[in-house]
């Protein structure tokens, strides 16, 4: 079968394999953001539930990280501590780039509060992004449920040219199908070109898939696979997982040799033309990270152009690194000494949801991000371009859009065959802990069962489509109940 097909029967709880039927799977591992998990734990605590039932669940906090939010981080760890959840401190990494380091497997399902979950596709789970109820529920050992998607096949062929990046394929694809073209849709990568793709390169593109409208999206388990496993110290958690390209829905066909360095321009990550179409336009602002290019693959090839270049003067730039990991790697191969002429930012998401860096109105600013739609930075007048860590760099030094192709030679980076680990901002849930809520945050109000007759006063006589989002909201109570 195919990949997806594979991992859905092996965790169908309920439903047949057909597309656009409703099925039910088990829920291996979840994740939450400190943005969404108050509510998702809220939830969970109103089910009674003394201890989450799933293999494992991590809190992360990555995006309110400028100490505004002490209560609510306070309120994490604690719940975490109680209720046999994993607590990722401030500062340790982005949810998506620790999730990948650390945590996922080929084979295994993940629910994530945070819509690019997906990211752990890179090493062939079924990760898919969804609301605090659905986490809720997961960890309470309930399946997810959903209508069973539509499998398309992404066969990759040939390899990227030099200067040309795993950025450059997911824009590639947005420029085809449009942020509306994967509604219902995983995307299965397969092929020999996948096999010249690290595992970071993997993820930028299923991270990514998010823009697409997609459910998930997922690479085959392979040697590439085993090698970014074993330098993380988990080779035991690696399983091979092989497509039967014959059980697809649907395939496409890509050949990387043919893609180019590419720019999503404002305001939409499907706005996509070649960079080298791009031109003359003037750069106040870059910033490198996010959760879709801040591995230490994507640092180092900058740390390697930053060498022998240096900042133009009139550019404000930044460096979000994804994770602790990335950045004691960094420093470790003597590459982070490059990168101080950066602004070397928390290993966190920042810019990309306008906590900080916000750009001046009606300037360009070049980021290294998933979705730049108007106002997303902080800044309402915004005008927010997407490349790659290499055409960013680009930017960075010669202080408007420019050809990455025009920096000379390409810096090629080995993967280190070790990574630094250190879980030491991972704290192991004791259960010993009493939630400590604040003056914020407080238990969700239980209500009574509805009654088996309900009775009102008619307010508003509304059409079809919205008469059926309100059942679906009537619903979505009562479940909750």
């Amino acid at each position: 079968m195919s990949i997806a097909k594979s991992i859905i029967r092996h965790h169908l709880a309920e439903g047949k394999l057909e597309e656009g039927k409703e099925i039910a799977i088990r829920i291996d591992q979840t994740l939450t953001q400190d943005a969404t998990g108050t509510m998702a734990y809220l939830q969970f605590e109103a089910l009674g539930i003394p201890k989450v039932k799933t293999e494992l669940s991590v809190s992360y906090v990555d995006h309110n990280i400028t100490e505004t939010g002490k209560q609510n981080i306070e309120f994490l760890k604690t719940f975490a501590d109680k209720y046999g959840i994993l607590f990722s401190k401030p500062g340790n990494g982005i949810c998506h780039q620790v999730h990948l380091e650390r945590f996922a497997k080929p084979g295994l399902t993940l629910l994530g509060s945070d819509s690019h979950t997906p990211s752990a596709g890179g090493v062939g789970s079924l990760a898919i992004g969804v609301g605090g109820l659905d986490i809720a529920a997961a960890m309470a050992g309930s399946p997810f449920y959903i209508k069973m998607p539509k499998i398309v096949g992404v066969k990759l062929e040939g390899r990227l040219n030099e200067w040309v990046s795993a950025k450059d394929v997911i824009l590639y694809l947005l420029q085809k199908f449009t942020v509306k073209g994967g509604f219902s849709k995983i995307f299965e990568y397969f092929g020999e070109g996948a096999k010249t793709l690290s595992v970071p390169e993997r993820a930028t593109i299923t991270n990514m898939g998010a823009e697409l409208g997609l459910t998930s999206s997922l690479f085959q388990s392979d040697e590439i696979t085993m090698e970014f496993l074993k330098a993380q110290k988990r080779e035991n958690d690696w399983k091979e997982l092989k497509a039967n390209q014959e059980e697809f829905d649907e395939v496409i066909e890509i050949n990387l040799d043919e893609i180019e360095p590419l720019i999503a321009l404002p305001s939409s990550p499907d706005n996509v033309k070649k960079i080298s179409e791009v031109k003359n336009i003037e750069v106040k602002q870059v910033i490198i990270g996010s959760c879709t290019n801040s591995s230490y693959k994507d640092l180092a090839i900058v740390a390697n152009i930053l060498k022998d270049n240096n900042i133009n003067e009139n550019v404000e730039f930044y460096i979000n690194p994804g994770s602790k990991q990335v950045i004691q790697t960094l420093e470790r191969e003597g590459l982070l000494r490059y990168l101080k002429k950066a602004n070397i930012c928390e290993a966190a998401c920042l810019g990309c949801i306008g906590i900080g860096q916000y750009p001046l109105p009606n300037t360009a600013t070049i980021r290294t991000f998933n979705r730049n739609f108007k106002g997303r930075s902080g800044t309402k007048d915004d005008l927010n371009y997407l490349c790659s860590p290499e055409s960013a760099i680009a930017a960075a030094i010669n202080g408007k859009i420019t050809d990455p192709k025009k920096l000379g030679k390409y810096p090629y980076i080995k993967m280190p065959s070790s990574f630094v680990v250190d879980d030491s901002g991972i704290i192991k849930p004791t259960g010993k802990s009493k939630v400590k809520r604040g003056e914020l945050i407080a238990p969700l109000p239980l209500n009574e069962p509805l009654k088996d007759d309900l009775a009102g006063i008619v307010l508003i006589k509304t059409g079809d489509s919205i008469c059926k989002l309100l059942t679906i909201l009537f619903r979505l109570i009562i479940s909750s109940q």
